[in-house]
């Protein structure tokens, strides 16, 4: 099951007389990505490579390295990983050494490697989306009910008769969820998927 990141996470690493600084962080969405590069690369810097992921969603940049040698090795290391939601970033101060394409592709995906192993993390719940209606009596105990499966409400909106709310959990919950629901309100309270 894929993971993100809980923060900021970053590597350092001297090769062959090269600086190497690996940053990793969670990110949202795609401008999240390019802010985050913006913020942490570094103008003096020989080299600022990157690749983010979110889903199906991804890019990569080898910043004036050779083609393929920086930003897909990086790419590489976030999928090895079982990442989303993730941008790394590879600041190079070349040290006068050449490292060759080879080299310079283990260096860009190891450092990215070697930054994401030690990256604290956290599962990315595939949830899925659900309207179901509850009278006010009723609200306190779905709430309850939907947290005990580890699912979120995302939106109430009370009406004249009760309240209408959207909720997101693991389908895995369906079932279970939708018998405790009935229970609860005699058969009232019925789930359906968005």
């Amino acid at each position: 099951m894929p993971s993100t990141l809980l923060d900021l996470c970053e590597f350092r690493e001297d090769i062959r007389k090269s600086r190497f600084i690996t940053l990793a962080g969670p990110i949202a969405s795609a401008s999240d990505a390019m802010s985050f590069i913006e913020r942490h690369s570094d103008p003096d810097a020989t080299h600022n490579c990157w690749a983010w992921k979110i889903g199906p969603q991804y890019r990569s940049s080898d910043d004036g390295e050779p083609g393929g040698t920086a930003g897909r090795p990086i790419l590489s290391a976030i999928e090895a990983q079982d990442c989303d939601q993730v941008v790394v970033l590879v600041i190079r101060w070349y040290g006068g050494i050449q490292l060759g394409t080879g080299g310079l592709a283990r260096a860009y995906g190891g450092g990215a490697n070697k930054c994401l192993q030690q990256a604290p993390k956290r599962l990315l719940v595939q949830r899925s989306e659900f309207t179901c209606s509850c009278a006010f009596s009723e609200l306190a105990l779905v709430k309850l009910r939907v947290a005990d499966v580890q699912g979120l409400v995302l939106e109430e909106h009370f009406t004249a008769n009760g309240v209408d709310l959207k909720i997101a959990f693991e389908d895995v919950h369906r079932l279970p969820l939708q018998q405790q629901l009935a229970d609860l309100s005699r058969g009232r309270i019925l789930l359906e998927s968005c």
